[in-house]
């Protein structure tokens, strides 16, 4: 089995950054796993401008922001594997139990007892990651740490409950982009898109450019799903309507589209009866949101959040498995890629200090049987008391959370920032803070949108004023 320091899954923007940041840190052992192709990720696809103007302080296309971070992994000698796919991630106490059950059930000669005690007795810290390559197969990989930048997918058409057929002509936003883009593949002439994100705004101008005629933008909410420059730069600069409160009813067409029926829906998002609308087309794309990839994270057992989908956190985006970090779309949908690669290279910096944290516990842990037996058979050594003894963030009265979702006041930095989601359009509010009811800090906003993350910043300085605290709430009220 081979062994790792620190392995990242994902090669794209938040992966690349992650690993600069914790060599920067000293972590030479690093491995990035990218199931693509070519690092980048979504990047790739991404060839209009906008990226890069709060890390690099330029305008750049997402193949140029994603080249500067492949450069400077490749300057860095950061090794990465690509065509490879992990397909499990294990605690060393999982690991043990699957080996016990691979012995008893399947192959009993292939594990010996003399097997069985050297992995018994490994380091119960270390996660164990299962992955296929297409040129090596399956591999194992024993590492000290991990950190999940698996990004996120698009929500399909199964999720949205659309009577009609399944006929050609529907894609996802994403799936038009990268056919338009990279493949040079025109999806088709006359379309509609349902979901105002990012990428179904941004691919209305796309197909407006290519030649298509972008009938309309329906979006369900009574509010634009994404950043106000692209409604105006995207629709509004190309004459392409917008329908807040509507929806697709049906889609009509058995071989190919042939045409959609919107409709007006109602407080409670359902059709309002006689406002339906017939648009012909031959292409409907999808922007209906996008889902971080947790399914690796669910089977390690770390805590998910229902909201975000993605893994709980704390200040130093630890999840609750000791050794674990997230970082990007993985662990919540950003809105900007500068914002990623910022929390990409603190979950590196994090991990970096967790191995070397480890490295010194090692020294005790590697000691006696007698010295360690008071660990427990196949008890995990946390480099923290878990979550469970941190102080828990809140999120109330507009806000619908906030990342990270836990906090320790003795081992923070001097200050954190903690980005969060308002769940409608909210004017002339403020962002307030609370520890344990008590209101510290307080700022008016003039417009807050769920499409655009907010923030605000934590000091070391004045969680120490509070030593009990437990709860920390963060909301938005009306000024009085």
């Amino acid at each position: 089995m081979k062994t790792c320091d620190l392995v990242i899954i994902g090669g794209g923007p938040a992966g690349l950054a992650a690993a600069l940041g914790a060599r920067k840190q000293g972590i030479k052992d690093i491995l990035i796993v990218e199931r693509d192709k070519e690092l980048g990720g979504i990047l790739n696809q991404c060839i209009h401008n906008g990226f890069g103007l709060h890390t690099f302080k330029e305008e750049l296309t997402g193949p140029e922001y994603a080249g500067r971070y492949i450069e400077q992994v490749k300057d860095a000698g950061i090794p990465y594997v690509i065509d490879s796919m992990v397909l499990s991630i294990q605690s060393m106490s999982q690991y043990k139990s699957s080996l016990q059950a691979d012995q008893c059930e399947y192959n009993k000669e292939k594990y010996s007892e003399a097997d069985q005690d050297k992995y018994s007795k490994k380091k119960y810290t270390d996660k164990i990651i299962t992955m296929v390559s297409r040129t090596e197969g399956i591999i194992q990989i024993q590492a000290k740490a991990v950190i999940l930048a698996m990004g996120c997918r698009e929500r399909p058409r199964g999720a949205l409950n659309i009577p009609g057929y399944r006929p050609a002509g529907i894609y996802s936003a994403g799936t038009a982009q990268r056919l338009v883009n990279m493949e040079g593949y025109l999806p088709g002439r006359e379309v509609v898109i349902l979901g105002s994100g990012d990428i179904g705004l941004i691919m209305a101008r796309r197909m407006t450019l290519e030649g298509a005629h972008v009938k309309v933008v329906a979006e369900l909410m009574p509010y634009s799903g994404g950043l106000k420059r692209n409604i105006v730069q995207c629709l509004n600069d190309y004459g392409i309507p917008l329908k807040l409160s509507h929806t697709v009813v049906e889609i009509h067409g058995k071989e190919r589209v042939t045409g959609i029926t919107l409709a007006q829906v109602d407080d409670h998002r359902k059709p309002i009866p006689g406002t339906e609308e017939y648009y012909s087309c031959d292409t409907l794309l999808l922007s209906v949101g996008l889902i971080p990839e947790n399914e690796l994270t669910r089977g390690l057992g770390a805590d998910v959040s229902r909201v975000t989908s993605g893994p709980e956190v704390n200040d130093h985006l630890e999840t609750s498995v000791p050794g674990v970090f997230a970082c990007g779309n993985v662990l919540h949908v950003h809105d900007l890629v500068d914002y990623v690669s910022e929390e990409a290279a603190m979950a590196g910096q994090a991990a970096a200090e967790y191995v070397k944290e480890l490295a010194e516990r090692e020294k005790y842990a590697g000691k006696t049987d007698t010295e360690t037996s008071a660990l427990g058979d196949g008890e995990e050594v946390p480099m923290s008391e878990g979550h469970q003894s941190l102080v828990r963030l809140s999120a109330e009265n507009g806000v619908r959370y906030t990342v990270p979702q836990y906090l320790d006041p003795k081992h923070m930095k001097d200050q954190i920032i903690v980005r969060f989601r308002v769940d409608n359009v909210y004017k002339n509010r403020s962002i307030s803070v609370y520890y344990d009811g008590v209101r510290i800090q307080t700022r008016k906003k003039r417009v807050m949108a769920p499409g655009e993350m907010e923030q605000v910043i934590l000091t070391k300085e004045s969680l120490e004023k509070y030593p009990d605290l437990k709860e920390i709430t963060i909301c938005t009220e009306v000024d009085e």
